[in-house]
């Protein structure tokens, strides 16, 4: 519960709950804005400060602030003018505004081309869907207090918070038993630990399914990215032609042909496979549908990407409905685009990422990945992760088959299909954080 996020309404909630249970808003309101001066003090020399206050309680954590810095002899004005700062607190809205926010007033702070502090979110931003309401300020630093809100997370959102920090302004963190959250930000995750007497089919046998032979790099990177993620065993299978090409780059990656659908189904029949990956550059044909479809017939945990998800853009429907038969966990990770392509027909919340992944998972029976900067990791049962530590070097070709094959790998020793669809995201992004300028093998390479 560390890491719960919490929605302005759930915020909300927590603030009611503190109060009865005997903290009063002026300390609450007291705590916040000491809180906000120290974090600046933190950064900052004295310098000329204006605070822009607006009419609720954020205006009064603003107000508590600048009290603060005046105390501790900064020069402070609560002002609307802010010419002449050298530094500006935003305490104009928090994370619950309802209302379009003046473009002009964004355009002002940005145009003093000073520092500035938001608290809670910075202002104009919407703390559930982390979008503008009208314009926004863009913040260097943000104040939040008990918990994170979405929009900390989500783009555009987290770029306009800046820095953000949690401040523990004394509300109990048993209140989340009553609010029950539902949405996480993801962390470093707890991954598998091979026994000493264990052997490789033990640690776990992952399938990667292999493109025509000169789509074949694909599979490759998802089936080193599986091995670097522990599984014991990795094999590509694929036609004969696509095998002579892996051939002649892979050596602990074993090999399986697969000729027909029938072959496909004997492979499956061995026991020891733990996962099977499908869809990197598989192919837009329909032997990729119906490998698919056989695939999802077996009781290994599954990975569908790519292609795998494309394939299914005329009926949907038919791919949930197969979901919907299996025991076994399957995961899917599209792209914008490919998410738009299968779940396009669904009732979606444009607006909001995390309830856009919360209706695939639910409308699909599978646990959905929604790639992109502030990826999210939905389950069918409604429970959301949203994954913070992605950055610019995942945009690269070959990325998206790298978090494939981790996942793939992280399955086929044993995690539970949620969790390691959020290991594999938070991995994913970390290798990526650890290179300079990667292409997709430096990734593979990072793990």
């Amino acid at each position: 519960m560390d890491h719960a996020l919490l929605t302005p309404v759930e915020m909300y909630r927590a603030d009611a709950i503190a109060l009865t249970a005997g903290l009063t808003e002026d300390v609450l309101i007291a705590r916040a804005g000491r809180a906000v001066a120290e974090e600046i003090v933190r950064r900052y020399g004295a310098r000329r400060t204006v605070v822009l206050a607006g009419p609720g309680n954020n205006g009064k954590d603003g107000l508590v602030a600048a009290q603060c810095l005046e105390a501790w002899g900064w020069p402070v004005m609560v002002s609307n003018d802010i010419s002449g700062a050298e530094l500006v607190v935003d305490a104009l809205y928090g994370a619950g505004l309802n209302r379009s926010f003046p473009n002009e007033i964004a355009e002002r702070v940005k145009a003093a081309g000073v520092p500035v502090v938001s608290i809670d979110v910075p202002s104009g931003l919407d703390g559930l869907t982390g979008q503008p309401r009208g314009a926004a300020i863009k913040a260097n630093l943000t104040v939040t207090f008990f918990r994170k809100k979405p929009a900390h997370l989500l783009y555009p959102g987290r770029a306009l918070c800046g820095e953000v920090v949690l401040a523990d302004i004394g509300i109990d963190a048993a209140v989340l038993a009553d609010i029950k959250p539902q949405l996480w930000e993801n962390t470093k995750p707890a991954l598998p630990e091979a026994q000493p007497t264990v052997h490789k089919f033990l640690r776990g046998h992952a399938i990667i399914w292999s493109g025509g032979a000169l789509q074949t790099g694909a599979a490759r990177l998802a089936a080193m990215a599986a091995a670097r993620s522990g599984a014991g065993v990795v094999s590509i299978a694929g036609s004969p032609e696509a095998l002579a090409m892996h051939a002649a780059h892979v050596s602990s990656i074993m090999l399986k042909p697969v000729s027909t659908m029938d072959d496909l189904r004997d492979l499956l029949e061995d026991t020891r496979i733990r996962s099977f990956c499908i869809g990197p550059a598989a192919g837009l044909d329909v032997s990729t549908r119906k490998a698919v479809m056989r695939v999802l017939r077996c009781q290994a945990p599954a990975v569908l990407d790519a292609d795998a998800l494309s394939v299914f853009e005329e009926d949907p429907q038919s791919l949930f409905l197969a979901i919907s038969k299996r025991n076994a966990p399957t995961v899917l990770t599209p792209h914008e685009g490919e998410f738009q392509r299968l779940f396009g027909s669904i009732e979606l919340n444009a607006e909001n990422k995390v309830e856009r992944a919360r209706a695939a998972a639910r409308a699909s029976g599978a646990i959905v990945l929604y790639k992109g900067p502030d990826t999210v990791i939905a389950h069918p049962g409604g429970q959301a992760v949203i994954n913070g530590n992605g950055g610019p070097g995942l945009a690269v070709a070959g990325s998206g088959d790298v978090l494939a094959g981790i996942i793939t790998g992280l399955l086929a020793q044993g995690m539970d299909g949620f969790a390691a669809a959020c290991a594999g995201a938070w991995l994913h992004a970390e290798a990526g954080n650890r290179c300079v300028r990667p292409v997709a093998e430096d990734l593979v390479e990072a793990l």
